[in-house]
């Protein structure tokens, strides 16, 4: 459990969201939340897109389409798709590791399905992240596509890629200004009393010898808030929604542990060993049109979904 706030945090109990667009029902359709499809692609295999323009109008991919393939089926056309998939991107990506799933892709975007263990960059110590498989993500462009911001390695989910150097840009300035709608699912220990509330405290960096570094709730640190409501409860945990409105490291990890309920599986934070049970559920991204996707339920946390009543 995370370092006690010293004063410095709070938290509101209520029902944050609940008449906005998007404060949705579990397991329902909602801005951020979009079908998976199927089809395997060697890189990656395709899941869920939009069809009708690109961060500038141009080429969104309807849902199910396999890479080059056009929408609805049949051939690539030129304006909708640009560059179909070039030859021998499937053996590139068996070559550099397991299948990535693509969620969305368009001419400028893509969102994966990044899977927990799975690092978004090389770590001091090295092994394999996601930049090797970056490669096999170009699709027909010239550069491989960048992470717009990042993931902690343990948690799977929705992760956002630009295609080019504008869209990147764009993309950057959508998180920067906290304007990128990141839903999360956690199952973690317990469970909050009430039904809904929003966690309102700074969190700061500190380090030690004996156990590394991790982030403590503390007045002198970044301002730091979280929406959370249950979705379910069962087995002594409890199943949550969480939407971050800022985007501290580990904001989500410290701030259940603030609540007196750490993420199983989160031995850093108080949940015990493990496989981390949190997920980045679904992403919306106000671009025109907009870009949303969700990703499925890895298989480590169907068990403890489904014991908080969660059905496939």
């Amino acid at each position: 459990m995370s370092a006690p706030g010293r004063g410095a945090g709070r938290t509101r109990t209520g029902q944050p969201g609940a008449d906005k667009p998007g404060a949705d029902k579990p397991g329902g359709a909602r801005p951020g939340s979009g079908k998976v499809g199927g089809g395997t692609v060697g890189a990656c295999r395709d899941g869920a897109g939009r069809g009708g323009g690109g961060l500038a109008g141009k080429g969104r991919h309807a849902a199910g389409d396999a890479p080059g393939a056009a929408p609805g089926g049949g051939t690539p056309s030129a304006a909708g798709r640009g560059r179909g998939r070039p030859a021998g991107v499937a053996s590139a990506a068996e070559r550099a590791g397991p299948a990535l799933v693509l969620l969305h892709r368009d001419d400028q975007v893509l969102v994966i399905d990044k899977p927990a263990g799975l690092a978004v960059a090389p770590g001091l110590r090295g092994g394999p992240s996601l930049e090797d498989l970056l490669p096999a993500l170009q699709l027909g462009k010239k550069r491989a596509p960048q992470p717009a911001h990042r993931l902690d390695q343990d948690t799977a989910g929705c992760l956002v890629l630009g295609r080019t150097k504008p869209a990147l840009a764009e993309l950057g300035v959508l998180f920067a200004e906290g304007r990128a709608r990141k839903t999360y699912w956690a199952v973690v220990r317990g469970g909050p009393k009430q039904d809904a509330g929003v966690v309102e405290a700074p969190l700061l960096k500190v380090s030690t010898k004996a156990a590394g570094w991790r982030m403590v709730v503390d007045a002198k640190g970044q301002p730091a808030a979280t929406e959370w409501r249950v979705l379910g409860r069962g087995g002594g945990m409890a199943w949550l929604e969480l939407r971050p409105r800022t985007g501290r490291t580990h904001q989500i990890r410290a701030h259940c542990a603030h609540l007196g309920h750490p993420i199983l599986g989160d031995a850093r934070y108080g949940g015990g060993a493990g496989a981390l049970h949190l997920l980045a559920r679904a992403i919306l991204l106000p671009l025109e049109p907009p870009v949303q996707a969700t990703a499925p339920v890895p298989p480590h946390m169907r068990a403890a979904l489904a014991a908080c009543g969660w059905a496939p």
